[in-house]
C-alpha cells in the first residue's frame, strides 16, 4: 500500500514572497506593455508564416527583427 503526504511550501518564505510582490507586479506590467506593442505582435505574426510564404513576401526568418525594428532601432 502506498502513502502520500501533500507538499507545503514553509512559511517562511511568505515574507520573501511579500516583499516580492511589487516587483512581480511591475515585471508582469512591464511584458503587458510589450505584448501589446504593434511591432511585436507584427513580429509574431511574421513568424507564425511558413518560410515559403515568407519567401514569397521577400523575407528570411533571421532578418524579420531586423525588418520589423528597423526604423526605429539601429539593427
Amino acid at each position: 500500500m502506498a502513502h502520500t503526504a501533500p507538499y507545503t511550501v514553509p512559511t517562511a518564505l511568505g515574507i520573501l514572497n511579500l516583499l516580492a510582490k511589487p516587483f512581480t507586479a511591475l515585471g508582469r506590467g512591464l511584458v503587458a506593455i510589450a505584448e501589446n506593442n504593434t511591432r511585436y505582435q507584427t513580429l509574431n505574426k511574421l513568424m507564425a508564416l511558413s518560410d515559403e510564404e515568407l519567401a514569397k513576401r521577400g523575407l528570411k526568418r533571421d532578418q524579420l527583427v531586423h525588418h520589423v525594428f528597423s526604423d526605429s532601432y539601429y539593427l
